[in-house]
């Protein structure tokens, strides 16, 4: 008999019943402020390593970006974009034989009631080596040739040397640096460059400020063979 009660309670003004559950949850969704009702987005968002310990760099960097799920009040939510967050490794405690980083949340700097609930990739590869330094002979790069019945005597290169700077795998003491281009096309008489030290790979730096030489080319006469008397040029030519 219970049973057949609750059955028609339910039943009964079942229109009714519905009207009001829907008017309740509006209702609830009117009064309860924005700012408690919780949502969740994704987002793309920039990676960075800073300190990284002095004698130290990188030469394997991470991934540019991750991806993560934020969640928090819909207002705190709608102000929360990809420009707004960032992820952040430290590599204080780092060493040489450490290759992988996990990334947490703690890693993510979030507003005030919001929360990081999903990172991929959970980790990422970064790669450090010693930093080295070394010395390495500068030689002039020229182009064309000097004007007809002259000669490159000698070439002088100041500074001759420079010191260079990078990750252990990268410095090579046997290398050399080169300067830019230097063209004597037609040239008669002895002139001074100033031209740009290349270094002979991207991830070495200068250690000393001066990044250019002054190349002096040093052109003389260049010495004409005797002419044979007519006899002998026509015995050649027989």
């Amino acid at each position: 008999m219970k049973r057949n009660f609750v059955a028609r309670w339910i039943t009964r003004d079942w229109p009714l019943k519905i009207i009001s559950l829907v008017l309740a949850s509006a209702l609830w969704l009117l009064l309860v402020p924005a700012e408690k009702v919780s949502s969740e987005k994704s987002l793309t968002i920039p990676l960075e390593a800073a300190g990284v310990p002095a004698g130290l760099e990188i030469v394997e960097r991470p991934v540019p970006t991750i991806d993560v799920t934020v969640r928090a009040p819909r207002r705190v939510l709608s102000e929360i974009t990809p420009s707004s967050l960032s992820a952040r490794i430290d590599l204080e405690r780092a060493s040489v034989h450490q290759q992988e980083y996990a990334i947490n949340a703690a890693m993510i700097d979030v507003p005030a009631g919001a929360q990081v609930v999903k990172i991929s990739p959970s980790k990422v590869t970064i790669k450090l080596e010693k930093t080295v330094e070394a010395t390495l002979a500068v030689h002039a790069m020229l182009r064309g040739k000097p004007a007809a019945g002259s000669r490159i005597a000698r070439i002088e290169i100041v500074p001759d040397q420079v010191t260079v700077q990078g990750p252990e795998s990268r410095v090579k003491a046997a290398d050399a640096a080169t300067t830019a281009p230097i063209d004597v096309s037609g040239l008669a008489e002895s002139t001074v460059f100033d031209a740009d030290i290349i270094l002979p790979r991207p991830e070495l730096r200068f250690v000393d400020p001066q990044t250019d030489a002054r190349v002096t080319v040093v052109i003389e006469a260049g010495k004409t063979a005797p002419v044979p008397p007519a006899k002998k040029r026509n015995e050649i030519a027989k």
